[in-house]
């Protein structure tokens, strides 16, 4: 039988994580931003001219799956291709905000393609490559946030400077890399101009 103690702790860890996970759910991107993952399922989401992955939950290799308002990157299966990425549909030819929210396991190795130019987004302090991040958050969400204008993007995270000026092409889709470890990440939208 369960003492009144146990009871009240169990009701306070349900209700703390249906909490976070109407949190994740209730996310409204700002004024003027658009999601660019419902929270659901891949929607929206390809493999590079192949696999369309509306409606669906999970890339057909497991690689990348939908949960609770998070876009889960997973380790690579022993028979599977060591890096895959996850391309939007639509591409952004114009001048725009990106922002996403990312949390990486220990040593994880991930990246976010701007019109295919990759930034890298891992586990900062130990697989770098910016290893002296002062606000970095380890095996927390931390947040990047991505201006580009004119062909180059201003990259930080959480505020500190990642990239000044990485040059792109004048068009192209946002992508999410499959490499080493899980990355996990949600709210993902963007404002264009």
């Amino acid at each position: 039988m369960n003492s009144p103690a146990v009871l009240l702790l169990s009701s306070l860890l349900l209700a703390s994580g249906a909490a976070a996970l109407r949190a994740a759910d209730d996310f409204k991107p700002e004024a003027g931003f658009v999601s660019l993952f419902n929270g659901r399922d891949l929607s929206g989401w390809c493999y590079a001219g192949s696999e369309v992955f509306d409606g669906k939950t999970e890339s057909v290799d497991g690689r990348y799956s939908a949960y609770e308002g998070v876009i889960v990157v997973h380790p690579k299966k022993e028979d599977g291709p060591r890096i895959q990425q996850l391309w939007t549909l639509k591409t952004f030819p114009k001048n725009f905000e990106l922002r996403l929210e990312f949390r990486a396991e220990v040593n994880a190795d991930s990246g976010i393609f701007l019109r295919k130019p990759q930034l890298q987004c891992r586990d900062y302090l130990v697989a770098g490559p910016y290893k002296e991040l002062k606000q970095y958050k380890p095996q927390e969400w931390n947040e990047i946030v991505v201006v580009v204008k004119d062909g180059i993007a201003h990259c930080t995270c959480n505020g500190e400077v990642l990239e000044a000026a990485l040059k792109l092409p004048e068009t192209g889709p946002i992508g999410l890399e499959a490499d080493r470890g899980q990355m996990e990440y949600r709210r993902i939208r963007i404002k264009e101009e």
